[in-house]
């Protein structure tokens, strides 16, 4: 990661960490609120979330998601630790299922109108937890782990969800099982 990329993820994060702060207080949630309370410039807040909506749809999402200890749980190996993230976010949005369509419409709607053309950033915790239960093995290159962790990525949570759902007709068993086999199989294919 370059430094500019790691400048826009630590800015990114801090919107969100102020936008959970002011929903935890109670206090209304605009774009310059989140600014303000993280000592960001209103420009450059506005860069990362040109619509509150979406910054409080994900910021609501994210007050939801375990610490990356208790996703993985006592999992040993790495292929037992990328399943069990796998089936974590995959539950979460499940459990989540309205919030997470909300979220996903309004991210998407985001794309739709940006004008620059570019997609919105997402806060890709799942891509994050993936990375970091790769980080420990040196067997795996940085560039393997990034897209073994884009290939899980793709594999769960709402964007799964609602393909397996909606154009699969799986019930939620029949596709918290198929996440795990794809899982396995990601593992199988591209794990050294």
């Amino acid at each position: 990661m370059t430094q500019r990329e790691d400048q826009k993820k630590k800015t990114r994060a801090a919107l969100l960490d102020a936008a959970r702060a002011l929903l935890m207080r109670g206090e209304p949630l605009t774009v310059t609120a989140a600014a303000r309370e993280a000592g960001i410039s209103k420009a450059s807040a506005y860069r990362y979330f040109s619509d509150p909506a979406l910054l409080a749809a994900e910021a609501g999402l994210h007050l939801k998601a375990a610490p990356y200890e208790e996703i993985i749980g006592n999992a040993a190996s790495l292929r037992d630790r990328l399943v069990a993230i796998s089936l974590y976010f995959f539950d979460l949005a499940m459990t989540n299922e309205t919030a997470f369509r909300t979220y996903l419409g309004l991210n998407l709607q985001a794309s739709a109108q940006a004008q620059d053309g570019k997609t919105p950033r997402r806060g890709a915790r799942r891509t994050q937890a993936f990375l970091r239960a790769l980080e420990s093995e040196s067997d795996i290159r940085p560039e393997q782990a990034r897209s073994i962790a884009a290939a899980l990525g793709m594999a769960t949570g709402a964007e799964a969800m609602t393909a397996l759902f909606d154009i699969a007709g799986l019930s939620a068993e029949e596709a918290r099982k198929l996440v795990a086999e794809t899982a396995e199989a990601i593992c199988d294919r591209m794990l050294p």
